[in-house]
């Protein structure tokens, strides 16, 4: 079915939809933000008189079955994940929900297949795929800029936040129950989704993971091996515990290295033996846009132009499941 324009609806307001995702809806051409549900009712209020969204509610089923809603937006944690896209597949209504897509592979292959039955297309909010500085690299290997690829490196590591030391409110990214696990989950999986979309699928991954300083129960430090299917080798490094922040990608080849950081906005470096070159970009203001762009055009004129799809979420669980274990 193809859209004049989408009406979308999003489920859970909360921080990531006050600048990173909600404004692009409105911004993007063919696009509007319809209404929005939170389960506190004076907080849906209050999201949509900020944001001039015409309706608000407290509950999903009537934000899903509102016949001025299009599209539906998953903006909660991943724990409910599944259950709202159950709910808006059943209704015929497209899906956009955020990262990761749920908190296990087996409830993203549920995801799948419910919206495969109902005929509805399912979008995941890995938003980097659609960014000028990843499309970047992507054009560098594509062109063998480093000949050809070898292996990837991934090292991330942060200070731990006060909210999880020792807290009696832990936040939801650090509880299993909601988020599938701990940070791991819920950072690490931007950049193993963003090396599915720069090499291609991983085929196999295996690893370690520790809680190490004992403030929640969740994995604290995880270290994982995988190869893709092209044969390409990589290995990852997290541990949320540490004395200081870094994030550093390497992908490898026969003739030179790529360098780039997942989160920050330091250059893409590439470097042969004719030495470095590196290119600069700025972060987009909602950094959701350019992917909502993608799905917007694919829903009101054809085609596989969005790049992050529910198949593509599913393997990035899939790849953290099996890093993970137990």
């Amino acid at each position: 079915m193809k859209y004049k324009k989408v009406r979308w609806g999003i489920i859970g307001c909360g921080d990531v939809t006050e600048k990173k995702s909600g404004p692009a809806f409105h911004k993007v051409e063919n696009s509007e933000l319809v209404a929005v549900m939170r389960r506190t009712g004076e907080l849906a209020r209050d999201y949509a008189k900020r944001h001039h969204v015409q309706k608000w509610y407290d509950d999903a089923d009537g934000l899903i079955h509102d016949p001025d809603v299009d599209a539906v937006y998953i903006a909660t944690p991943p724990g409910s994940h599944k259950e709202y896209t159950l709910k808006a597949a059943a209704a015929g209504k497209p899906v956009y929900v955020e990262k990761p897509m749920a908190r296990s592979a087996e409830e993203c292959k549920e995801m799948v297949a419910a919206c495969k039955e109902a005929g509805v297309p399912l979008y995941v909010a890995y938003y980097r795929r659609a960014q000028e500085r990843f499309l970047k690299i992507k054009e560098l290997l594509d062109q063998k800029a480093i000949g050809e690829v070898r292996f990837v490196s991934s090292t991330q590591y942060q200070k731990a936040r006060d909210g999880v030391k020792n807290s009696d409110h832990l936040p939801w990214r650090v509880q299993p129950q909601i988020a599938g696990g701990g940070l791991f989950f819920d950072l690490a999986s931007h950049t193993l989704d963003i090396l599915d979309f720069l090499l291609g699928p991983i085929q196999e991954a295996k690893g370690f993971a520790s809680n190490q300083a004992g403030y929640y129960e969740a994995e604290d430090i995880v270290t994982g091996t995988y190869q893709f299917q092209t044969g390409v080798h990589g290995i990852g490094k997290w541990c949320f515990t540490a004395f200081e922040d870094v994030d550093r990608n390497e992908i490898v080849g026969s003739k030179g290295k790529i360098s780039f950081s997942t989160f920050g906005d330091d250059p893409v470096i590439l470097t042969t033996s004719d030495g470095q070159q590196q290119w600069s970009f700025e972060r987009p203001e909602h950094v959701h846009q350019p992917l909502v762009e993608t799905i917007v055009k694919e829903l009101t004129e054809g085609g596989n132009l969005c790049p992050s799809k529910g198949e593509s979420g599913l393997r990035t669980n899939r790849v953290m499941d099996e890093i993970v274990g137990n």
